[in-house]
């Protein structure tokens, strides 16, 4: 009896003309490169795997992932950065930019996942790129304020916070709106 991965790479296989990949987001990555060793030359598997892109991204030496991925939201200039270094043959500069990172999209995409949005929304707001922390349908107020607050300080550790004066204070704000007394200076 075939599994569905099994299905997945005889389709990829007996089209390779015109399929150019596939993208998993199982969550998964011994799923992943399981199904990636298998692809036919060429095809390529596109992670979305939020939790351990660094691994996949940066392959077994063989095979990679390549990113396609809701967490370089968060953090952009550190995955361009990390791509480059790749790119130019530094894997342990890779590793160095964007590891630091997982533990930011591990949280922003913990369950519910489908409330990521108020983490990209949130780190957004942060870092200068919107106005308000402001969301249709009230999604800003998906996430608690300890999971806001776990944010800020796994955003500051992975170097995330673009201008982290702007971002205290936003923070700082946002903590008294809600009642929260606070020293002047949160992140330094």
């Amino acid at each position: 009896m075939a599994t569905g991965s099994d299905t997945v790479v005889r389709i990829i296989t007996e089209n390779a003309d015109r399929v150019r990949g596939i993208k998993m987001s199982l969550l998964d990555a011994d799923a992943e490169v399981a199904v990636r060793a298998r692809l036919p030359r060429g095809a390529s598997l596109f992670t979305g795997d939020d939790f351990h892109y660094v691994g996949l991204i940066e392959g077994d030496g063989e095979r990679h992932s390549d990113a396609l991925l809701g967490a370089f939201a968060l953090v952009a200039p550190h995955a361009s950065a990390a791509i480059q270094a790749l790119d130019d043959g530094d894997p342990a500069a890779f590793r160095r930019i964007l590891g630091p990172t997982e533990a930011l999209a591990r949280h922003v995409f913990a369950a519910p996942t489908f409330h990521y949005k108020t983490g990209v929304a949130f780190l957004a707001w942060l870092n200068g790129h919107q106005q308000a922390f402001s969301m249709v349908g009230g999604l800003h107020a998906a996430r608690s304020l300890p999971h806001l607050a776990t944010l800020v300080r796994l955003a500051d550790a992975a170097g995330a916070l673009e201008d982290p004066e702007l971002a205290a204070r936003r923070w700082n704000t946002l903590l008294a709106l809600h009642g929260v007394d606070v020293p002047t200076a949160v992140l330094t």
